[in-house]
């Protein structure tokens, strides 16, 4: 039997608040009809003997605190689930935003989803081919990885993300999906998403959901919780390797600090709630592959550092809980250099289990780890440069900044639709270093330098 209440203790802000209610229920759902027809959705979010505080979805504006009727449904949030749901476009609640109707289905699950026992997880080894040298190579994708792209504001991580969903997919065949939750974007923004989709023709292997910037800010923190449902459905349901892009996570975080202090909670670093971290692992920690499941989920959350700080909370917790990250730098996209790879701050932690012979080729790694070293000295080089002037250097460091140039200009500087394969990487990753003698690579095994080096002729 359901029992409505008729009348709201209070409202504040986005907050209704209902006394008298019984067996009530954290994260418990409830409609609120109201006088003129309409219904609008709240959450539990607190709890007092029976006296139940609930965020409004679509906000309080226009709601009466004595005609307003409350019904509680008697269960959180639940997303229905089938393999219908390729192809279509959810907004941030994961109610249908296109033309297409409902989803009629007899499986639904919690969007909170459930922790997945550590025991049972799978260690991710495969790896991902991006087509993307300066990931493919150096911060190498693996799949049931979570690998952020950290960016700043303006620069090109939309089109990063979108080149790498159009070429991972060429790699796979049916048994890929992808999974796009947008958070606080813009229209231009989500619009630039679906028609990228649409002319990579992968549109069909696609779930998005979103939340632009207009929309409520509850709704934009259950977004990426409905989008990881539907991920985890297709991957240890259905069987798909799915990967997950979620933008922008600093939207996510800002709103989660509006929604903590309009409830009254003391606020942490910058004013974002002192369970920041834990919220974002309860996002990160949803991808992976479970033993006996062949799918597998693999992220890509993407955030903007604001002011283009790593240190910032955002970045900085996100760094802790993902295993790496690739970064942006806004120097070389000044340069017109894309993708703008800051190769010296990325890292994949789980590369080293990933690559290699059986998984890229037997060099990937030497190869790699020379790549990285030669270009911090590149840096150092460039910072004596600077003082002294390039004329002065030694011979040794105008080797290093003409290879500094070169490396840039033909390894990170690809085009939007330049897909490499992992041998043409590794291949132009040895053009480059065999401008230099063979004795500055002290990072090669000699074995393998004996045989990729390429010798002047």
């Amino acid at each position: 039997m359901i029992i409505e209440h008729l009348t709201l203790s209070e409202i504040n802000s986005s907050l209704a608040v209902v006394d008298g209610v019984e067996n009530p229920s954290f994260d418990e759902l409830a409609f609120f009809h109201l006088a003129d027809g309409s219904v609008r959705t709240g959450r539990t979010i607190k709890i007092d003997g029976h006296k139940v505080t609930l965020q409004v979805f679509e906000g309080t504006k226009g709601m009466s605190a004595t005609n307003t009727r409350t019904e509680f449904l008697g269960e959180s949030m639940h997303l229905p689930l089938s393999p219908n749901i390729l192809g279509r476009v959810f907004d941030g609640l994961g109610r249908p935003a296109d033309s297409l109707g409902n989803v009629f289905s007899s499986i639904s699950q919690d969007i909170n989803g459930a922790p997945i026992n550590p025991v049972s997880r799978e260690y991710p080894r495969n790896f991902i081919q991006t087509g993307i040298s300066s990931i493919d190579a150096l911060a190498t994708l693996i799949r049931g990885q979570k690998l952020p792209i950290f960016s700043g504001s303006g620069m090109k991580h939309n089109e990063l993300a979108v080149q790498i969903v159009r070429q991972s997919t060429l790699a796979d065949s049916d048994d890929f999906a992808i999974v796009f939750a947008a958070m606080g974007v813009k229209n231009d923004v989500a619009q630039y998403f679906h028609s990228s989709f649409l002319s990579a023709n992968v549109m069909n292997r696609v779930v998005m959901f979103l939340n632009l910037a207009n929309d409520p800010i509850i709704e934009r923190i259950m977004t990426p919780r409905c989008a990881l449902t539907a991920a985890e459905y297709l991957a240890f349901e259905l069987g798909k390797h799915v990967l997950v892009v979620m933008t922008d996570m600093t939207s996510y975080a800002e709103a989660l600090r509006e929604y903590s202090s309009s409830r009254g909670e003391i606020p942490g670093r910058k004013g974002f709630p002192g369970y920041l971290y834990s919220d974002l692992a309860s996002l990160y920690e949803r991808a992976g592959m479970i033993k006996g499941k062949p799918g597998s989920v693999t992220q890509i959350p993407i955030l903007t550092m604001p002011n283009d700080d790593i240190t910032h909370p955002i970045p900085d917790l996100t760094g802790y809980i993902t295993e790496g990250q690739i970064v942006l730098d806004r120097d070389l996209d000044s340069k017109g250099i894309y993708p703008p790879v800051s190769v010296l701050p990325s890292l994949s932690r789980l590369m080293k289990d990933g690559i290699g012979e059986g998984f890229t080729r037997e060099d990937h790694k030497d190869l790699a780890n020379q790549l990285l070293a030669t270009y911090a000295q590149v840096q150092d080089a460039r910072a004596l440069s600077s003082v002294i002037g390039e004329d002065e250097l030694s011979e040794s460091d105008k080797r290093l900044i003409a290879f500094g140039a070169e490396f840039e200009n033909r390894f990170i500087r690809q085009s939007y639709t330049e897909n490499r394969s992992i041998e043409e990487t590794l291949d132009l990753g040895w053009e480059l270093l065999s401008a230099l003698p063979k004795s500055d690579l002290d990072r090669i095994d000699d074995k393998i330098l004996d045989k990729y080096y390429i010798e002047e002729k």
